[in-house]
């Protein structure tokens, strides 16, 4: 699986999309990341990827020429994809959404900025939209970053074992996980649950089935 994100921000978007978890799936060849800076496919000397909007209004708007010179390369050096804009007015991003996109074999990200995105671009170009939820934050790269963590590590081999996220929150529609304990069994005088420290994995499964929440 292969994914590419369109950014202003290259640089910065990357180094938390190759640690911990998610770095090493990358490293074993499990899927691949790359971020293509928009800017380098501007036609002035300035770089410029925003205009005035028509119409007056507040802020800038993000130009559709650069977003699709950059979206073309993608294309032409690695193949068509699914095409993403992250935009507020997108479709909610759930488990659900990840267990879908896991199935497609490339996904392209465009992360806005400013006010908003020629919609010519948008209307052309994108898939599907997708938000991350009924906030504002300043652009498109936090929400991919979201979209590209929550749908790897779905994929086979990224995690140790397929359980680690089947029996995780919002995997199956409704549920969230039991709490969970580590050691001490006692900490600032508050015990752990002592089905946990039994041994009886038939009733540490049914406690743990009876804490969890479920729609």
């Amino acid at each position: 699986m292969r994914f590419d994100i369109l950014t202003l921000f290259p640089d910065e978007i990357m180094p938390m999309l190759t640690a911990s978890i998610i770095g090493r799936g990358i490293k074993r060849g499990h899927f691949s990341v790359q971020a293509h800076q928009i800017r380098d496919f501007t036609t002035n000397k300035q770089k410029q990827v925003d205009d005035y909007p028509y119409g007056g209004g507040h802020g800038m708007v993000m130009m559709a020429q650069p977003l699709y010179d950059c979206l073309e390369h993608v294309k032409k050096t690695y193949g068509d994809g699914h095409v993403i804009l992250m935009a507020p007015q997108g479709e909610r991003f759930t488990q659900q959404t990840a267990k879908r996109l896991v199935k497609l074999d490339h996904i392209i990200l465009v992360c806005g900025r400013y006010e908003g995105v020629d919609q010519r671009f948008i209307n052309k170009c994108v898939d599907k939209q997708i938000s991350i939820g009924d906030f504002v934050i300043t652009g498109g790269e936090i929400a991919a970053q979201v979209i590209i963590d929550a749908t790897a590590r779905l994929i086979p081999g990224v995690l140790a074992d397929e359980e680690g996220f089947q029996r995780e929150s919002h995997y199956t529609p409704g549920y969230l996980e039991h709490p969970q304990y580590t050691r001490p069994g006692i900490w600032m005088n508050m015990r752990a649950p002592d089905v946990l420290l039994s041994g009886n994995h038939s009733e540490i499964e049914k406690w743990r089935m009876d804490q969890s929440d479920t729609d």
